[in-house]
């Protein structure tokens, strides 16, 4: 093993780097542990402090609203924090927890780190006996295998639609958002059919004094009243699997299983909050119009906006990856395993919250698989 090479204490070699400290990171530490590889591995990870993406959610989200967040293996949070934390914003409770999980089982993640780039360090082949990761401060570390679990919170996605730069008021992602007060008084468009989407847009329209809300997706949600169904949430996790093991780029477990019809939602349908419009065709200096032409002056139908508040997702933070050319013509990278942790290009590399693991609940069985299957590698 290499030597302290920085202030952080990161070692200039080791066998399993962990790139990412969030709850796929972790629980793939914890079982590193379980494996005997507790001394084999390093955890990287660019946040400041424990907690993940979460540390970083608007303020007004509670852990309810979240729908939690999984407990991490071995230590839940209830056990952790000594209360029920569902009223608790998630972007104070969850760093709260993932700290003392870390302290609980010696889980030594340095931080701030920032993985600039990951390359094979015998050249451009995979047949490279190792990998060089590149640190921001130019520090380079030789590892064998890699987990990979950088999330998506750092890539939030925006469509392109035509005119989208002509447009003089504001546009904001969910990744930007820190309360509903800033837009009182304003005419907010908020765009995107998933959870956040409709949460925020019942939160502004809600608690922003003098706010117009509209809405507009590029498929209409569906809203299930009934119970959840399990069968259903594995069905969709299914086709994400079917979908990243045939190199295609995943979709959304949430297009497949519809959004809960829960009573705040139905509230929010009978005062006419969650009135659909379809998705418009091009962006205005003013707005947004369906069917309009590049002046946007020649269209049936209009609407004049000071805001544009795109909930339209996130991408996978695999840009560090890249010099390892991963990703095959299908446009995804080709994933195997029993659980499609693995690079069917270079089974040496985990990737965790990509595809079928891509939420809290599938974090944690990831986060094993990859740790047996690097167990594995390194054992043989």
């Amino acid at each position: 093993m290499g030597t302290p090479d920085n202030d952080n204490g990161v070692r200039t070699d080791c066998d399993v780097l962990v790139i990412g400290g969030g709850q796929a990171g972790l629980s793939a530490a914890y079982f590193l542990g379980r494996f005997a590889l507790g001394d084999r591995y390093q955890l990287l990870d660019h946040a400041p402090g424990p907690g993940g993406a979460w540390q970083f959610r608007w303020p007004t989200l509670t852990l309810a609203a979240a729908n939690r967040v999984h407990d991490l293996p071995g230590y839940g949070l209830v056990e952790a924090l000594g209360r029920d934390c569902e009223s608790f914003p998630a972007a104070t409770a969850v760093p709260e927890y993932f700290g003392k999980y870390e302290q609980k089982f010696g889980l030594r993640v340095h931080r701030p780190v920032d993985v600039r780039a990951v390359e094979y360090g015998g050249g451009s082949g995979s047949g490279a006996d190792d990998f060089v990761a590149t640190l921001g401060n130019g520090t380079q570390i030789a590892a064998r295998t890699i987990i990979n679990a950088t999330g998506t919170w750092e890539r939030p996605f925006i469509p392109h639609v035509p005119g989208i730069g002509d447009f003089r008021g504001r546009q904001l992602h969910t990744h930007d958002y820190v309360g509903p007060e800033e837009f009182a008084g304003l005419r907010v468009l908020v765009v995107g059919a998933g959870i956040s989407a409709v949460q925020l847009l019942i939160e502004i329209a809600r608690r922003a004094p003098g706010v117009q809300t509209f809405w507009c997706s590029r498929t209409e949600p569906v809203f299930d009243p009934t119970p959840f169904d399990p069968d259903k949430g594995r069905r969709a996790v299914a086709r994400v699997e079917e979908r990243v093991r045939a190199g295609l780029p995943p979709t959304s477990v949430v297009s497949v299983t519809g959004l809960a019809l829960t009573p705040t939602i139905r509230a929010a349908q009978d005062d006419g909050i969650l009135a659909w419009r379809p998705m418009f065709t091009r962006i205005t200096e003013r707005g947004v119009c369906w069917d309009c032409g590049t002046d946007g002056t020649s269209g049936d139908r209009s609407l004049d906006v000071d805001v544009i508040f795109w909930n339209t997702g996130f991408r996978s933070a695999l840009d560090h990856l890249a010099p390892l050319r991963l990703r095959g013509p299908g446009g995804g990278i080709t994933m195997t395993g029993r659980l499609a942790t693995t690079v069917a290009a270079d089974p040496r590399v985990q990737l965790l919250g990509y595809g079928p693991s891509a939420s809290t609940i599938g974090a944690n069985r990831a986060g094993r698989a990859a740790a047996r299957n690097v167990a594995d590698f390194l054992g043989g």
